[in-house]
């Protein structure tokens, strides 16, 4: 494949390498990644000294940086193969398996975010007003939606049968990851694995729907 990452004067070829594996990363993976990638990739041992090549490449104008968040980087003009990046801010986690308590929504704060290329976004879903929510358990690998994974979600209050949903079961003091199915004496929650069984909500138990899951940023352990 051939890289677009322009040359810039001054900059060395270990320099050149960063820009280049940054590039290619997000092109496969939809997002930047981690210094600690950065460094296996480019065979430097300290993250300290992949810090310093990053600032001097922020410095030349080729990279962005925000050291508030995890992977908070991005390739600068026609670097960035990815074009335009939406943040889209890490409210918490959902399960994906067993319900689990609900979190208190007034303490929500984005403690990270993720960067996603508006090219990649289904065109009817690009406004900022998505959230993200980290997975865990694996009730919906048959979905590909697998333990640590981060899904994208569209605040909505109610879904058609099929869609899948972030729910809260307040009465349960629950929340959970599922495909939504409206059924005649209630609600089916049904998960995407045969190891789990479906979540069945009568019609007089409250059940909230928060978001409907738009899109899935897979867990990268390392870069292959």
């Amino acid at each position: 494949m051939m890289m677009m990452v322009r040359k810039s004067k001054g900059l060395g070829e270990r320099h050149q390498k960063i820009l280049e594996f940054i590039e290619s990363y997000q092109r496969e993976y939809q997002h930047p990644p981690s210094i600690r990638e950065i460094g296996e990739h480019c065979k430097i041992s300290s993250t300290s000294v992949v810090n310093y090549y990053l600032d001097q490449l922020e410095k030349e104008g080729l990279l962005e940086r925000d050291r508030k968040i995890s992977r908070g980087m991005r390739l600068v003009g026609n670097n960035n193969p990815l074009g335009d990046l939406l943040r889209v801010p890490v409210l918490g986690v959902i399960q994906a398996g067993e319900p689990i308590l609900v979190p208190d929504e007034a303490g929500f704060t984005p403690e990270d975010s993720v960067e996603i290329a508006t090219s990649l976004m289904p065109s009817k879903e690009k406004g900022k007003d998505l959230f993200a929510l980290k997975v865990q358990g694996e009730s919906m690998i048959d979905a590909m939606v697998n333990d640590g994974d981060i899904v994208i979600l569209k605040p909505v209050q109610d879904a058609r049968n099929g869609e899948m949903v972030a729910v809260w079961l307040n009465e349960r003091s629950e929340t959970t990851l599922k495909y939504y199915y409206k059924e005649k004496d209630g609600y089916r929650l049904q998960p995407a694995n045969p190891q789990f069984k479906p979540i069945l909500i009568k019609k007089n138990e409250s059940l909230q729907i928060k978001g409907k899951v738009v899109m899935v940023i897979r867990k990268v352990d390392r870069y292959n």
